[in-house]
């Protein structure tokens, strides 16, 4: 049985989201499908408005809710084109992410339909 989702946070911390939302990141600007959604000027600010949200979502301080207010993920993701392909895009980049950080702990299923392991080192 895996850990409730909203221990993860006190498991991993700000810094093991950080780590995991950097790692991400990194490889979306060289991503076929992924790059051209995201301008390069706004890198920053989507990741750090991810690891805000993947915090609160996990257990963690209600940074993104209040800076931003609900996350509405389907109004905020509406202009861009997002397809299935795309969909399992973004998955594909997040487990790659992960499986570059050390784990200890396996979650169950926290981010859509994959195992995911945590990120504690």
């Amino acid at each position: 049985m895996g850990m409730p989702e909203l221990e993860i946070y006190s498991m991993i911390g700000a810094e093991g989201f950080a780590r995991l939302v950097a790692a991400f990141y990194r490889q979306v600007p060289q991503d076929d499908l992924l790059g051209p959604i995201y301008p390069a000027s706004d890198l920053p600010g989507a990741e750090q408005r991810l690891r805000d949200f993947l915090i609160g979502r996990f257990g963690g301080p209600q940074t993104y809710i209040e800076q931003r207010g609900h996350p509405r993920l389907r109004a905020r993701h509406s202009p861009f084109a997002i397809n299935q392909t795309i969909r399992d895009r973004w998955m594909q980049l997040m487990e790659n992410a992960l499986g570059k950080l050390r784990c200890q702990a396996t979650p169950k299923k926290s981010f859509g339909n994959s195992s995911m392991r945590c990120l504690r080192s």
